[in-house]
């Protein structure tokens, strides 16, 4: 089947890699660009966090007026940072973390997983297992944010980490991302882009059973491993899965041992194209969940993938760029930390005299039980479990709605 390409309806610039020229899409305005942040979402982020404090001290005080102690308070309430806004001394605690999640023996047994080799790859395990059922449905966001919850906590109970999750802020390097804090390849980073490799797009392909076709995506600035900064010397061990033109499929179903580098080809074609300011101003303006879900999310195996797809594209490479396996990227979780900054920022923007956005999963094709309700199923009901596997405790949908309820207490600066 013939790709089809995003570029079609995009202007293409160039740019000098290396002496090598190549594409860069530019369909976006000049604002779009900037590193600086709009006013209008500057707005909305101090009006978010101004209404969780205020509701989170709110439910304290009547708590305590009911001689109960709140497990989440003001002075509790922990604040999840854009990544290049930690010091450094601060960002290298949490390589270090990440370093040490990937030495720790798994919990996943080898009769499960014998590709699986530490504690950082219990996670990927769960994601394989699972990705058919976790994405396009109405556990997307949930299962997701809960995940990134408990990877959080294994760093911090498990390797001593003091910090909180740090997130990617899309928009804020979309003109470079690869010169960012996040992939510039200093010792502070999460490691760099891959080598510069000649190359088209990758060609990415719908899972079977899946509908949708192949589409052609832009290439990036890397392709090949990556070898600066911490993880130059990372070894995936686990996948591919399946989901690139031309990539084989590793051992078991991308559960057994398949020791290789890690790649990235990042580049500000995809990231210019789906997550930039009037992406998020887009999302964070949406009516009701099934509006927010289909702007985040896009329409899988289209050219338009939304800034969720689309920034795991921009990463891209090997994990990256596998759907199931993308979580053995240490990327892929400062990438998911803003989609769940998304979503909660969005939740707490909603009426004060409303909890719809804490307890809505919608009613469109998305808040299924099955990828994008196809076969047809049922809606996603709140008390669904959500299954970690080996690599954390699961809980329900009901107990993750609220990033300062149940377990949790936090929020986004």
């Amino acid at each position: 089947m013939k790709a089809a390409s995003i570029l079609g309806s995009v202007l293409l610039a160039a740019v000098s890699v290396q002496g090598h020229v190549v594409p860069q899409a530019r369909d976006t305005p000049v604002e779009d660009l900037a590193s600086e942040e709009p006013s209008q979402i500057t707005s909305l982020l101090e009006e978010a966090k101004a209404k969780v404090i205020n509701q989170v001290a709110l439910n304290e005080r009547k708590m305590r007026k009911r001689g109960l102690t709140p497990s989440c308070t003001v002075d509790k309430l922990r604040f999840r940072r854009e990544y290049g806004s930690l010091s450094t001394s601060e960002r290298l605690a949490y390589v270090n973390a990440v370093k040490c999640l990937q030495t720790l023996p798994p919990l996943t047994p080898a009769s499960v997983a014998p590709g699986a080799r530490s504690r950082f790859d219990d996670f990927i395990v769960t994601h394989i297992q699972q990705t058919l059922n976790i994405h396009f449905s109405g556990n997307f966001q949930p299962w997701h944010r809960w995940y990134v919850y408990q990877y959080e906590k294994a760093l911090r109970e498990e390797c001593g980490y003091n910090g909180s999750q740090p997130y990617w802020d899309w928009p804020k390097y979309s003109s470079a991302p690869q010169d960012s804090p996040l992939f510039n390849g200093d010792p502070y980073s999460l490691g760099g882009n891959g080598e510069y490799i000649p190359h088209e797009g990758p060609v990415i392909v719908p899972p079977p059973g899946v509908g949708g076709g192949n589409i052609q995506l832009p290439a990036g600035l890397g392709g090949g491993y990556v070898t600066t900064g911490p993880f130059a010397n990372m070894t995936i061990n686990l996948g591919p899965v399946g989901g690139l033109e031309g990539v084989p499929a590793g051992p078991l179903g991308g559960l057994g041992y398949n020791p290789r580098g890690l790649k990235r080809d990042i580049g500000p074609a995809m990231n210019q194209r789906y997550a930039n300011w009037t992406t998020v101003l887009t999302l964070l303006s949406q009516p009701n969940i099934d509006a927010f879900r289909h702007v985040s999310e896009g329409v899988p195996y289209t050219p338009e993938i939304g800034p969720h797809g689309g920034m795991h594209y921009n990463i891209g490479g090997d994990p990256g760029g596998d759907l199931f396996t993308s979580p053995g990227d240490p990327a892929f979780w400062v990438h998911h930390g803003q989609m769940d900054r998304m979503w909660a920022v969005w939740q707490a923007l909603g009426s004060p005299f409303s909890t719809t956005r804490y307890t809505d999963l919608g009613s469109g094709p998305y808040a299924h039980q099955s990828w994008a309700n196809e076969p047809p199923s049922p809606l996603t009901p709140l008390t669904e479990v959500l299954d970690m596997g080996y690599a954390a405790p699961s809980t329900t949908i009901a107990n993750v709605m609220s990033t300062t309820g149940g377990e949790f207490c936090y929020f986004y600066l």
